[in-house]
């Protein structure tokens, strides 16, 4: 056998031998994944006035549910997943919307008095008239024409987390 093809098969075998360790290596760190008993999924749900306040909804899914004039206030809805989803006149007050993924949400008319959107993504989510009076958007990613709609009318500080609305949504 030549050296060139020696040095070929060489590589090849430690390369194949790499792979194998990564792969075994992958493989035994794997952790199962734990389902949680107490999520919510209301995908699809016709929610409109329901009363939601003052429930541990954490990690619910509520992707295009129409949940028009439902009462969230003082519900823990963090990390919870509201894509698509109609919240017009909602009362979201005092709710806990951090890490949360409200893509294409219309929260049109929606009172989010003091709550607490931190680390949420907002894109395409509309806030036109909704009430956000000591609100907390700290590094939520939000359409910039919807900050600077909300910067207008943005003020009070959040009695949780010590952030000014205004601060929070970088209005200047």
């Amino acid at each position: 056998m030549s050296k060139p093809l020696k040095n070929l098969v060489f590589r090849f075998l430690t390369l194949a031998g790499l792979i194998l360790l990564v792969s075994l290596w992958i493989l035994l760190d794997a952790r199962v994944a734990i389902a949680q008993d107490n999520t919510v999924n209301y995908t699809y749900g016709e929610l409109q006035q329901e009363d939601f306040s003052h429930k541990n909804l954490q990690g619910g899914v509520f992707a295009a549910a129409d949940m028009r004039e439902a009462n969230f206030e003082g519900s823990n809805l963090s990390y919870s997943i509201f894509t698509e989803g109609i919240l017009l006149g909602a009362n979201l007050k005092g709710v806990d919307l951090s890490s949360s993924l409200l893509d294409r949400v219309t929260l049109d008319f929606a009172d989010l008095t003091n709550a607490i959107l931190v680390d949420a993504i907002a894109t395409r989510t509309r806030f036109y008239d909704a009430t956000i009076t000591g609100a907390d958007f700290t590094n939520a990613v939000i359409d910039r024409y919807q900050v600077s709609l909300m910067c207008e009318r943005a003020e009070g500080v959040n009695p949780v987390t010590g952030v000014s609305t205004r601060d929070s949504l970088g209005c200047r």
